[in-house]
């Protein structure tokens, strides 16, 4: 991959994630959506696009500007189901929680990493 490949895929990655994050940012400011009902949407919009079959191409352009958002683990938990159905019901079940584990767990233990660094506190008013 040459110099120009590799900044073409960072201005996509770029494009994709800052679509999607500026789609969130106007149902922030022009709902009462609350953060919970947003992330989980957002999530939702991504499976219903794998399963349609058209968030597949945004990844193949945008890369990690598709993958890194919230709707891109709705993508990862859509691909896994899907890949996991091929074995029956059983594996349509564990196909997502295998594919999703790695990330799953990264977070699991880096929060608990950095409760153990740093001291939370409640926000004084």
């Amino acid at each position: 991959m040459d110099y120009s490949e590799l900044v073409m895929s960072f201005l996509r990655a770029f494009l994709v994630g800052g679509i999607i994050c500026t789609i969130a940012q106007v149902v922030i400011n022009y709902t009462d959506l609350t953060a919970g009902k947003i992330l989980v949407y957002t999530m939702l919009v991504g499976i219903v696009l794998t399963a349609l079959g058209i968030y597949q191409p945004i990844v193949e352009f945008g890369g990690a500007g598709a993958t890194v958002p919230i709707s891109g683990f709705g993508y990862l938990l859509a691909n896994g189901a899907m890949k996991g159905a091929q074995e029956g019901l059983f594996g349509a079940i564990t196909g997502a929680l295998s594919a999703a584990a790695a990330g799953i767990t990264a977070s699991v233990v880096f929060s608990y990493l950095m409760a153990l660094i740093f001291s939370p506190h409640s926000k004084q008013n």
